[in-house]
């Protein structure tokens, strides 16, 4: 292993906090040899174990309400202000989302997320609509539920609670330094805030971002550093899958082993956060999907994305007994 990571390593390992400074040069390292990308993989993988385990945490989603939403995020195929084919419906009743839980659950999943497009949903029909749903998910399913409900307030917040929510997701996407690229419609403090409301109400946390938007890795490292200071409990890393009709559909793809150097970098930033590759994973990674978890990933979702389709639940446990884990 490469002297200078195998230090980081040990730091690591040892309690210490990685620098934004720190990571820059592991990255430096990594990108002029081979040797440097293996050990740092090889260290993310034993950060992994010692926090983590071998034990991978599997989560589901549900594109709960899809479609018209005002923001303009620039990869997002459910904007109203870009061009594309998604689905648009109005919020699914209790029943549906209850059994789309309960198909989660029999996949394996462990943590079954709510989504709805649009800003926040604001109190009235559809937030009671949620709050029963939540209710029914709790007491029928061995499943920690959550929701992503865009902004929040703390009213709402103490209501999710109350119905038996565990986890609200709301991802910063990317660095503060890069955000007007991606949105104009909101700023990076609303999203600060509404995971500080989250918080507060007892919520655990779930934010992470999406890579390959055309950010640099000193701003995923920024991204990292700032999930750091939130102290998020769960980090979603997701690569953009471009959409047609949307301002990035002709973003090029990142390398493979760029992809996994993230999910380590990741690793390394925020050793005992569960980290989870979600959208993008098939896209992006295609035949070396299994290499996430000797990168340091500790978590996968399963079923699937938002607008896009996931794999087949069997290629799904085939890739986790490929990778020697167990769910």
């Amino acid at each position: 292993m490469d002297n200078s990571i195998y230090q980081r390593t040990a730091a690591v390992l040892a309690g210490e906090s990685l620098t934004a400074e720190q990571a820059l040069s592991l990255i430096s390292k990594v990108k002029k040899n081979d040797s440097a990308l293996t050990a740092l993989h090889q260290g993310a993988e034993a950060i992994r174990q010692q926090f983590c385990g071998e034990q991978v945490e599997l989560c589901s989603i549900v594109n709960a309400k899809s479609g018209r939403c005002a923001e303009n995020c620039a990869f997002c195929a459910q904007s109203q202000h870009h061009q594309t084919t998604t689905p648009i419906y109005p919020l699914r009743q209790p029943h549906q989302l209850l059994e789309a839980a309960k198909r989660a659950e029999q996949s394996g999943a462990r943590c079954f997320s709510l989504v709805t497009s649009g800003t926040r949903v604001l109190p009235g029909e559809e937030t009671d609509i949620l709050l029963r749903a939540l209710e029914q998910i709790a007491t029928q399913c061995d499943l920690d539920p959550s929701v992503s409900l865009g902004f929040l307030d703390p009213q709402t917040a103490t209501r999710l609670v109350a119905a038996g929510c565990v986890t609200y997701h709301h991802n910063l996407e990317t660095a503060r330094s890069f955000f007007a690229n991606v949105c104009s419609t909101h700023s990076y403090h609303q999203a600060l805030d509404t995971l500080k409301i989250a918080q507060q109400a007892g919520l655990r946390l779930c934010s992470g971002g999406i890579f390959g938007m055309g950010e640099s890795w000193a701003q995923r490292i920024e991204l990292a550093c700032s999930l750091r200071e939130l102290n998020i409990d769960s980090v979603p890393i997701n690569f953009l899958t471009p959409i047609a009709g949307t301002p990035l559909e002709n973003q090029p793809a990142l390398s493979t082993d760029d992809c996994l150097t993230i999910i380590s970098l990741f690793r390394y930033l925020l050793p005992q956060a569960r980290i989870s590759v979600c959208g993008g994973r098939q896209y992006q990674l295609k035949a070396r999907q299994n290499e996430i978890f000797k990168a340091g990933a500790s978590g996968m979702m399963i079923g699937d994305f938002l607008t896009t389709s996931g794999s087949a639940l069997s290629l799904d446990h085939q890739l986790l007994q490929q990778a020697g884990m167990s769910w």
